[in-house]
């Protein structure tokens, strides 16, 4: 029987759920019964971890756990209960713009005062609190462009092209040192963070998970492709503004060179991939397919959503002095390491 060698270790479980999970993939117990699935807090810990631990089979696996598992009938059974309740608590809590062009546009403001993390990490920020903003973001920055990739076989077109040429780009445009995974393992490593594949994710809190769970959700089901191109088109429109607050942050804290690349790169690179994920990607997908509109505009919303949850337990635990994480870092080490001051 073959298992996985490589990949992250399975986490530590969250509750129920996600402890039954863990527990079917390494074949020492059952699967959770629905009863419990549908009991788990939805935003939570341990709905989302199960989530998780569902998806990440379809990108590195697990060690110790069998790859045939991927498409394990009773896991996908529970999985698609998990992203019944996801989805639906999504559609209810998300305020979703009338159309396309009122998401878009929304995203293309920048507010004169901005509240948000990277204004946060910008203008007060400490090392301490970048390495924990890294830490989290690394369970998606280090498979960064993969969970959009799956929506490439349903589309075509103008709109495949463009989603191709951009993906190009995330991966490097062909050259290994180039791929934005590697740039920010180089920046974790400026920051004295472990750069392993799922290094992190027993520290991530559930509200990180959940903007990751979103992305494999939308990437892995067909049906909601238009909301990948909704979510896609979100992160890349307003990743140049953000990028340069983070960059200008890893500059005022001396956070090191390949930190600062890592934003520096995002905000060359995403100015313009906004452009051609606005008029290729979504005019593309609508030209072709104007009834996913709803699903465009949602994906774009939910996104929001997501992201302001996550903001907000950010900097409701660093402005009360606190870590944002579940799981202390291990003390830095290198350079840096007298001045992280960790709370």
């Amino acid at each position: 029987m073959e298992y996985d060698r490589e990949g992250p270790q399975l986490p530590t479980a969250r509750g129920p759920v996600s402890e039954a999970v863990g527990a079917h993939l390494l074949g020492t117990g059952p699967l959770p019964s629905p009863e419990a699935v549908a009991a788990a807090p939805v935003y939570g810990d341990d709905l989302q971890l199960a989530l998780y631990q569902c998806y990440e089979l379809h990108y590195r696996g697990f060690a110790g756990v069998r790859p045939d598992l991927e498409w394990d009938p009773g896991l996908l059974g529970v999985r698609a209960g998990l992203e019944r309740r996801f989805l639906a608590a999504l559609r209810a809590d998300t305020p979703v713009h009338d159309g396309v062009a009122d998401a878009v546009g929304a995203l293309l403001v920048e507010p004169v005062h901005g509240e948000g993390v990277s204004h946060f990490l910008r203008d007060e920020g400490e090392l301490w609190q970048l390495r924990e903003y890294a830490a989290q973001r690394s369970l998606y920055h280090l498979k960064e462009a993969d969970p959009h990739a799956w929506v490439l076989p349903r589309l075509w077109g103008r709109a495949k092209a463009a989603m191709a040429a951009v993906e190009f780009d995330e991966y490097g445009g062909g050259r290994a040192d180039r791929v934005h995974a590697r740039l920010f393992a180089d920046l974790m490593t400026d920051l004295d963070l472990d750069t392993t594949y799922g290094a992190h994710l027993d520290a991530a809190s559930a509200e990180c998970l959940a903007t990751v769970n979103m992305m494999s959700l939308f990437g892995l089901h067909r049906s909601l492709r238009g909301a990948l191109v909704g979510h896609f088109a979100a992160v890349e429109i307003t990743s140049s503004p953000g990028s340069r607050r983070l960059a200008e942050a890893m500059r005022r804290t001396g956070a090191g060179p390949a930190a600062e690349h890592f934003y520096d790169e995002h905000v060359e690179a995403d100015a313009v991939h906004e452009q051609i994920v606005r008029h290729e990607v979504i005019d593309g997908l609508l030209e072709q397919e104007p009834h996913l509109a709803a699903d465009v505009a949602f994906g774009i919303d939910a996104t929001g959503y997501l992201e302001e949850r996550f903001g907000a337990r950010l900097l409701a635990d660093w402005r009360a002095g606190r870590s944002s994480l579940r799981t202390p870092l291990p003390a830095p080490s290198g350079v840096h390491g007298e001045i992280f001051h960790i709370p």
